[in-house]
């Protein structure tokens, strides 16, 4: 009787630890009795200690918190941001070398007065750039991406040919210092609106303390290494252009692989073109990884003499063009225009040349917007088709415009 209320009396708990309730895993049972007590552990003291560490550098209830496309995008990021911090501390010893760090001749207030113009510089074109691109960032952030890289590349190439032009060595760190300051503003926009995309369940500020423990340690691993490989090239300044070239290209090419990996979500102008292209002509919708692998991630530059980029129906439209800054013509083929849009929609649009400006009423929704731009491509597409662009458009939009946005959804 005695051993059948000790059973009763029993208690078992068990720990379980997953990412969701249908990928659990038994981590510990806890037995305990009038007369004793266990806890005994599943799994090795490794696996446990190791889950410990990589909790500080993945997002609470990876994988399934976050999106696919995180893990690639991850690695080729830390890749990347390794080859910047070994290259950092080569173009830092250059720089420090030119400004007289070490040399009898130097003097305090002359370096402190080089470091300040640089500095200075940095700061007014961080504003400045901000102002010109700010809200621009977000919705091409696979092309910023790559850019604010490039620019920094580019500042970094400046600091290591200063000591190679005395005369012209404060010009030359300033510009550099201003094309990494492109590098801060584009970087930290473009790094925020991926966090938004890699979070499932609303751990953006994980995902994002998280992002700054994996550059903290590359940025440790970096700097050993650069200060490593700058010990043994001091003195050999061929050897340290062709490791700093090396890694540049590798740095670039790291960069490129990472934006690929991106498979956003969201609808920007070139994206909607891609989306609303392929529906005119197949009538089907493409998936988001159809998307992302047909859109450009190089600077709009590098594209723009392209006959691919010839085709892009958004560099056609112009969104949100102010009434102030249209000619009498163009004024009144906009208002002899009006007439064919029903009053429930919030837009008008005007051809000009293949190019399509969209007036938005002070009144319009992001829904309103979103369907003005969308037929403001169908227009564009109908441009070298048909000469009835207005008629033409409409009738396509009647008939279409729902149905494409509903499969889209």
């Amino acid at each position: 009787m005695g051993k059948e209320e000790e059973l009763s009396s029993t208690i078992v708990v068990e720990e379980w630890s997953g990412s969701s309730s249908t990928k659990l895993s038994k981590t510990a049972i806890l037995t305990a009795t009038p007369t004793s007590f266990s806890l005994h552990r599943s799994g090795s003291r490794f696996n446990e200690v190791w889950r410990r560490i990589l909790s500080a550098f993945v997002p609470e209830g990876f994988p399934s918190s976050v999106t696919p496309d995180y893990v690639p995008f991850q690695i080729w990021d830390t890749l990347q941001g390794l080859s910047t911090y070994i290259r950092t501390m080569l173009s830092t010893q250059a720089l420090l070398g030119a400004i007289g760090v070490g040399e009898k001749s130097a003097t305090v207030i002359g370096a402190t007065f080089q470091w300040f113009l640089r500095d200075f510089t940095g700061m007014l074109g961080g504003i400045l750039f901000t102002f010109y691109q700010g809200s621009n960032l977000d919705s091409n952030a696979k092309m910023w991406r790559l850019v604010a890289d490039l620019m920094n590349d580019i500042g970094m190439l400046m600091d290591l040919v200063s000591p190679l032009f005395p005369s012209a060595f404060v010009v030359i760190v300033c510009l550099g210092s201003l094309s990494r300051s492109f590098t801060g503003v584009a970087s930290g926009a473009t790094r925020a609106a991926l966090t938004q995309h890699f979070s499932l369940q609303n751990n953006a500020a994980d995902i994002s303390a998280k992002e700054g423990s994996q550059e903290t340690m590359a940025t440790m691993i970096g700097m050993v290494f650069g200060m490593l490989l700058a010990h043994i090239t001091m003195g050999h300044p061929l050897v340290i252009w062709i490791c700093f070239l090396s890694l540049t290209m590798f740095h670039m090419y790291a960069n490129y692989r990472a934006v690929r990996c991106l498979c956003l979500t969201t609808v920007n102008s070139e994206r909607a073109s891609i989306l609303l292209q392929h529906f005119m002509e197949t009538d089907q919708v493409l998936s988001p990884q159809q998307v992302s692998h047909m859109e450009h991630v190089l600077p709009v530059w590098t594209s723009s003499w392209s006959l691919e980029a010839a085709k892009s129906l958004h560099k056609r439209v112009h969104l949100g063009v102010r009434v102030s800054s249209l000619d009498r013509s163009e004024m009144r083929n906009l208002l002899g225009s009006a007439n064919s849009y029903r009053k429930e929609v919030k837009y008008l649009l005007l051809d000009k040349k293949g190019i399509i400006s969209i007036v938005i009423d002070k009144h319009s929704t992001a829904a309103d917007i979103l369907q003005s731009f969308m037929h403001a491509l169908v227009m564009a597409n109908l441009v070298d088709k048909s000469s009835q662009l207005h008629a033409e458009s409409h009738l396509w939009m009647d008939k279409h415009y729902k149905v494409f946005i509903a499969k889209e959804i």
